[in-house]
């Protein structure tokens, strides 16, 4: 069987490989002259990990990460513990396979590694993907038709091919914006910053680990519309700039230091040191009821892009990609819109589940001082007393080659 995969991001590369694992020609196609992926940090959770393992792929990404032993939850103004949760060894013991701390290029240059050149079409513009009862179609800039018996649309959170499928419909500015940055570990030695550090503040938070085995800290800093505009005073003008979305947008010099003030002396130590910071508005896109029709299917962001409050919109596309190749294997082209109804079935509650889950988690990090606040660190502390690992972590058991329910 012959498939089309429209974008080569972490999603994109992940459903390449799966399909082929099951058997099929695939042809990744990409608007991009090369390889490419920027940013910084990613975490990867056993979930994801674990279909990281049966790609192959995982020794491979596991040696250019971070293994954090534990997750640190503390409050903005004088970085006192709320809680901890534990990962490192005993998530792995517990879920059977590691909590991973990346560079988001190192993820990807190993997915892309493993996809054969020959598969790959760079510098190629998709303008139109149609389809009959036969056979799909991606049509190029250049007039080009790939013919395939299925494409697969992992083309992002600007996804163009959402819009050719289900009309127009485009990404919801989440309220938030987050400052980016990557910091040499030496330039932090001094600072005694746990593994993976969460700060809680009111329209605000600050999350910090370790990349590149150890190498690197990855440093985002999250600041709501309103709590930004509040502080200064600019509330159209300040709306307007945070929603901006790119990786490569620079914050003003000393401006994440403006946002932050008055918090712990280390996370303005880490900002203070930061060099130089990047800015980007967080979006979204709204729950479908389907992702597909006929032999046409979204996946990854393009399907449900989310906030990254609780660290798994990777591991969805990972996911994704996984299920897709399983309900594919041994499918002839006939079979194909069967194949991807059963595919978005066992795919889409679980991940508008996460969708409503991540936006939940940073209303809550955001709470403003006072009994709320205080209730919720209540809260934290007592579920770590009693629990190992974090609440999402039921989550992390769940195996989606193994839930083959109909």
């Amino acid at each position: 069987m012959r498939a089309v995969v429209v974008g080569a991001g972490i999603g994109g590369l992940a459903a390449t490989l799966s399909l082929r694992r099951a058997g099929h020609e695939v042809t990744l196609v990409e608007q991009a002259a090369r390889f490419t992926e920027i940013g910084a940090g990613i975490q990867l959770a056993p979930n994801a990990t674990r279909l990281l393992r049966r790609l192959g792929l995982l020794d491979a990404i596991a040696a250019q990460a971070a293994r954090p032993s534990h997750v640190s939850f503390r409050t903005w103004s004088d970085g006192a513990e709320i809680c901890r949760y534990a990962l490192g060894r005993a998530a792995e013991d517990a879920f059977g396979a590691p909590y991973l701390l990346l560079h988001r290029a190192d993820l990807h240059q190993a997915l892309a590694a493993a996809v054969p050149p020959a598969s790959v079409r760079l510098n190629t513009v998709v303008v139109g993907i149609d389809q009959d009862d036969e056979s799909a179609s991606v049509t190029t800039a250049n007039g080009e038709r790939l013919r395939a018996d299925l494409v697969v649309a992992a083309d992002g959170i600007r996804s163009a091919a959402r819009q050719w499928l289900f009309g127009v419909d485009e990404a919801v500015f989440s309220g938030t914006a987050a400052y980016r940055a990557l910091l040499p570990a030496d330039e932090v030695a001094d600072l005694d910053l746990p593994d993976l550090g969460i700060w809680l503040g009111p329209g605000r938070h600050f999350v910090h680990y370790w990349v590149r085995r150890g190498e690197l800290l990855n440093v985002v800093a999250v600041v709501t519309a309103e709590a930004r505009a509040e502080a200064k005073a600019e509330a159209e003008t300040e709306a307007e700039t945070v929603a901006a979305e790119s990786w490569t947008a620079r914050a003003e010099p000393g401006e994440q230091l403006r946002e932050f003030d008055g918090w712990d002396s280390r996370v303005l130590d880490v900002l203070e040191r930061a060099g130089q910071v990047f800015r980007y508005g967080i979006h979204t896109r709204v729950p479908l009821a389907r992702w597909n029709i006929g032999r046409v299917t979204l996946l990854g962001d393009s399907a449900h892009a989310m906030v990254p409050f609780q660290a798994q919109g990777a591991a969805q596309a990972i996911m994704d990609a996984a299920v897709l190749g399983d309900v594919l294997t041994g499918a002839t082209p006939a079979e194909v819109p069967d194949a991807l109804d059963r595919y978005v079935r066992r795919r889409l509650a679980t991940a508008t589940t996460m969708q409503a889950n991540s936006a939940r988690a940073g209303d809550d990090f955001h709470l403003p001082d006072g009994p709320e606040a205080q209730a919720r660190n209540a809260r934290m502390s007592a579920y770590a007393d009693e629990h190992v690992f974090l609440p999402q972590a039921t989550g992390w058991a769940v195996d989606v080659l193994e839930d083959r329910r109909s």
